[in-house]
């Protein structure tokens, strides 16, 4: 049986989330408040829940990361990568920029997909992240063709700490050339491990692996409480390290 929280209720101790039937699930309730997001956050908590259902608070146990330096740049994304760089120095088609439509980004990504329906994201949702934007802890990743929003990434950022929470795109690739950009971005400020939450293929695919939970939340407790990152500019992915 997890537990029911109110509006001023601590989240349980990770230690007590389910390991059968929902592997994982602590507890269910309270609200998405900013304040209560970054609490959840700071202690290694994420929402997800589907329309419907009450506010479910999670903690998984082993935890999908993505270490910055372990990105995974194929060929063929490489050959993209090279394309959009030289179309943004010289002001063309393909623009990348960081927290220009941060809600946009997050209604792409709840929008109905070609395999499938929406994603999780709800208004209420979308209340709590734009108030974590508005406070500096919540940033996007946009890739614009044409002046049209057409991929990108959205998480959260407290210290040297960055959680990945979803990303889209619609054209070919768009949502791995915002991630490009905002690995490297992340690399050059000290940022080591992207959170990502829940083990797919997809993020196998592009380097991320699973670690157990106390090693997750070791590192979370030791990069939390560093500067937070006040300037977002995306960094060329393909540049040479400095």
């Amino acid at each position: 049986m997890i537990p029911w929280l109110e509006t001023d209720s601590p989240f349980p101790d990770v230690a007590q989330a389910l390991t059968t039937d929902a592997p994982g699930l602590l507890a269910a309730g309270a609200d998405l408040s900013p304040q209560r997001l970054l609490m959840a956050y700071r202690n290694g908590i994420f929402p997800w829940f589907s329309e419907g259902q009450p506010i479910l608070w999670w903690s998984t146990d082993p935890r999908m990361v993505l270490m910055t330096d372990q990105f995974r740049i194929s060929d063929s994304l490489k050959k993209t990568l090279r394309k959009v760089e030289r179309e943004m120095a010289a002001g063309g088609r393909w623009q990348v920029r960081f927290d220009s439509a941060f809600a946009q980004v997050m209604r792409a990504c709840a929008a109905p997909r070609r395999d499938g329906p929406g994603t999780w994201i709800s208004e209420d949702i979308i209340a709590g992240y734009t108030g974590l934007h508005k406070l500096g802890y919540a940033h996007s990743a946009e890739l614009w063709l044409d002046g049209q929003l057409v991929g990108g990434a959205y998480g959260v950022s407290i210290g040297r700490m960055f959680y990945g929470e979803s990303m889209f795109a619609r054209v070919t690739d768009g949502s791995k050339i915002a991630l490009a950009y905002l690995v490297r971005f992340l690399r050059q400020h000290g940022v080591k491990m992207i959170d990502c939450q829940q083990e797919t293929g997809h993020l196998a695919s592009l380097g991320a692996a699973p670690i157990p939970r106390a090693q997750f939340l070791a590192h979370l407790r030791n990069n939390i409480e560093l500067p937070q990152i006040t300037v977002w500019v995306p960094i060329a992915p393909l540049a040479a390290d400095s």
